[in-house]
């Protein structure tokens, strides 16, 4: 068991997605005051951070230049 449970990457992935979508409930529920809205918008923003921040991390993880990743799509 010396291995880490998840990769360094995946971790900050999923950090990053869940900080943004908690960050967007609590402002969709200081904005309307409905608690299931906010955690509606929170899960929403969660699920769609994942793969925008997936392939953000990706180019720098990569070990290649922005261009390259570009080019290749």
């Amino acid at each position: 068991m010396d291995q880490p449970l998840l990769p360094l990457r995946s971790a900050l992935v999923f950090l990053m997605a869940v900080i943004s979508g908690m960050v967007a409930g609590w402002l969709c529920w200081i904005a309307e005051g409905s608690v299931p809205r906010g955690v509606l918008a929170g899960l929403g923003t969660a699920g769609l951070g994942v793969p925008f921040f997936n392939c953000l991390v990706a180019s720098g993880a990569a070990g290649q230049s922005g261009e390259e990743v570009r080019r290749r799509g």
